[in-house]
């Protein structure tokens, strides 16, 4: 009998939604290990294939999983090699043969379509080590970020070659292209904290050192460094016959609507030091060198450690850090719990509540405890509870939550390998959901119910105790006006949300990519008026009757159109700001002004301080007749 060391006396395996897909994934698996040249292949699947355990644990991969499915078929050498020598030494024979590939002259089409066929067997193996239990959470994400950090190594030298072959650059060692080249490529979110999901975005900011770049022209750099940061995205990115590696994120770097691809450190840190967010400063907590110019890359992070870790929080940080808590959840009761489609990541009780709980954290004492810096989740949570930060009771359930619905999201994403984080609408898909999840048919599905609505609760119970006391996004209600918006108002991070976009539609605005787009530039301090961090605090806390005041206009659309032109004119915006919190129906005149009386709302661009005259007593009186106000205008000028 052939020794299988993956699978020995496991029984706890996921049974097939579909028997009969199952049974079909299983038949061509054997088919095309039968059809290789070697007769080895064929042999050792027959040996799997009577095996009951594997049989078993194999039924329930394919008969859940279309995707892992087609990867076995396509590569049924790799799966073989998982269940005889177990998916640690697997793995570690891809990342030799990435070394292995590295020593090699290099090829005319670059190393696009080697990582597209070591990214499907990585995905296998991943795939295969988490289902079966082989692996927990830890390892499974720590092996899918080592491998992206190992292929955008070899994808970067790539370009570094081709770069200087074409005469834009000189590499300093031939030998090894990214020492010592200047170029900096940063890993953020997931990937800087070695938790990289089954099927997501890689998070990058692309920076380079201008002084460590040798060169000959020096005016041409910036876009040379543009051209090979696009380079390194479509390499990665773009879908070939064999699939595509990762799908790529530079939105994170500093201003992405009007910065290249590519910044200079310089600029980077100049952003940072002048414009940087509280978001920003969270962002970058998980930031690290992954490719490129290690040493560099090192270095600029040393010189941000000020912007990140303020020793010191002053209070108007502090109610930053809340307001973008209170941006997540606008109206407190909004987005009740579900099951049924409910988002994972984004919802309720989801995976970002507990990463926000966490990094806020971070930020507030951070600065003051260096054992609080942690780039990963769990680890800083029982960093937190260990420092008395938080209670050793949140740390647990968050903790449990956020293991149990990172592995939730890692199955739903092996289905078809899709970037969703997504429960099933369907009861039925979700009946077979809760399978591959690993739970009997049947009752099972209720328990299934149970164990992710009680995690997605916990969360929420303890996500709502943070910050409990500030108070709710929004105005004051004026008369039968409610100010606040029921949904999400999320303008951080590098992507929309699309809870947001939801939110924005509902108030009338069918353009609402464009609208959040605008918006995320306000909070990036595009115009003067937004540049003081008082400022983006007060807009954060008047955008949802900011942006309720504009949907109610005739045509919302042309109204955003008007209040950005208004606002890009400002040259500064802490005073009007300040007088729209404390008298919310002069935020509603002005909107009325910049839709019925374009030239008005230009002049009061210009002298904010006439707005003023709105609050005199008797501002909103009838006008006197004509004499009389020509008799006081000639009064007042002749005083």
């Amino acid at each position: 009998m052939h020794h299988f060391v993956f699978i020995s006396e496991q029984n706890d395996f996921p049974v097939p939604a579909d028997p009969k897909r199952a049974r079909t994934g299983l038949k061509r698996w054997l088919s095309a290990a039968e059809s290789t040249a070697d007769e080895r292949p064929g042999k050792v699947s027959r040996a799997a294939f009577d095996n009951p355990s594997l049989n078993r644990f194999l039924s329930g991969v394919f008969g859940n999983s279309p995707y892992l499915a087609r990867l076995a078929a396509r590569q049924p050498e790799t799966l073989l090699e998982i269940l005889e020598n177990g998916p640690d030494a697997a793995f570690e024979a891809i990342i030799a043969d990435i070394g292995h590939y590295r020593t090699q002259p290099e090829k005319s089409d670059g190393p696009g379509r080697f990582l597209r066929i070591v990214k499907n067997k990585v995905a296998l193996i991943t795939a295969l080590a988490d289902i079966s239990g082989a692996w927990n959470l830890t390892s499974v994400t720590a092996a899918l970020s080592r491998f992206a950090e190992a292929a955008l190594s070899l994808a970067t030298a790539h370009l570094l070659r081709r770069a200087a072959a074409d005469g834009a650059i000189e590499l300093a060692h031939e030998d090894a292209p990214e020492r010592d080249s200047g170029l900096i490529v940063l890993g953020l979110g997931k990937l800087g904290g070695r938790e990289l999901n089954y099927s997501s975005d890689v998070d990058l900011i692309v920076l380079f050192d201008a002084g460590r770049i040798r060169t000959r022209d020096r005016e041409a750099l910036q876009g040379q460094m543009a051209r090979l940061a696009r380079g390194l995205v479509r390499l990665m990115e773009e879908r070939t016959a064999d699939g595509y590696v990762f799908r790529m994120d530079l939105r994170l770097r500093p201003d992405p609507s009007s910065m290249p691809p590519a910044i200079s450190v310089r600029a980077a840190e100049t952003y940072y030091e002048s414009l940087g967010q509280n978001w920003e400063r969270a962002a970058m907590i998980k930031a690290r060198p992954v490719a490129g110019d290690r040493e560099a890359g090192g270095e600029f992070l040393d010189r941000l450690k000020p912007f990140i870790w303020r020793r010191n929080l002053d209070f108007a940080a502090i109610r930053d850090i809340h307001s973008i808590k209170r941006q997540i959840n606008a109206h407190r009761g909004g987005g009740k719990i579900a099951l049924n489609g409910h988002n994972v990541k984004l919802g309720r009780g989801g995976i970002r509540e507990i990463e926000f709980f966490t990094q806020t954290q971070q930020l507030i004492w951070g600065g003051r405890e260096p054992s609080l810096r942690a780039p990963g989740t769990v680890q800083t949570l029982r960093a937190l509870a260990a420092g008395g930060q938080i209670k050793p009771e949140a740390a647990r359930d968050l903790i449990g939550a956020y293991e149990y619905l990172r592995r939730t999201e890692h199955r739903l994403q092996m289905v078809n390998d899709e970037q969703t984080h997504s429960l099933p609408v369907d009861d039925a898909a979700l009946n077979a959901f809760a399978l591959f999840m690993g739970y009997a048919r049947g009752a099972g599905s209720t328990v299934f119910a149970n164990d992710i609505l009680g995690h997605l609760r916990a969360v929420e119970r303890h996500y709502a105790r943070l910050f409990e006391k500030a108070p709710d996004l929004g105005l004051p209600e004026t008369g039968n006006e409610p100010n606040a918006v029921s949904g999400n108002l999320v303008f951080t991070g590098g992507e929309p949300d699309p809870e947001t976009l939801h939110t924005l539609e509902g108030l009338g605005f069918t353009n609402a990519a464009t609208v959040d787009t605008v918006i995320r530039g306000w909070h990036r301090g595009r115009y003067r008026a937004v540049r003081s961090t008082r400022a983006r605090e007060l807009l954060s806390e008047l955008m949802p009757a900011i942006l309720k005041a504009l949907g109610a206009a005739p045509d919302p659309n042309e109204a955003f159109i008007r209040f950005d032109e208004f606002l890009s004119r400002l040259p500064s915006g802490v005073q009007l700001f300040s007088m729209f919190h404390a008298n919310p129906r002069l935020l509603i005149l002005l909107v009325k002004i910049i839709g019925l009386a374009p030239r008005l709302s230009e002049h009061l661009s210009r002298r904010a301080r006439v707005f003023e005259s709105v609050l005199e007593p008797g501002f909103f009186d009838p006008l006197a007749a004509t004499k009389t106000i020509a008799l006081e205008l000639t009064e007042d000028l002749n005083r």
